[in-house]
């Protein structure tokens, strides 16, 4: 059974540069437009936004 479209796989890159990434999945009915959460950055040691790429 193939997975739904609804739920995509998102990658989330830290906006603090330095190329940390959170792997998700989405809603895309309830998110359409690109997804920013602030969540915590290991390299910087403190939170950060992290914003959807393609």
């Amino acid at each position: 059974m193939a997975r739904s479209e609804i739920r995509p796989i998102v990658k989330l890159r830290s906006t603090g540069g330095t190329g940390y990434t959170y792997v998700t999945r989405k809603n895309r009915r309830n998110d359409p437009d690109r997804l920013v959460l602030r969540k915590y950055d290991p390299v910087l040691r403190r939170h950060v936004d992290f914003r959807e790429e393609k």
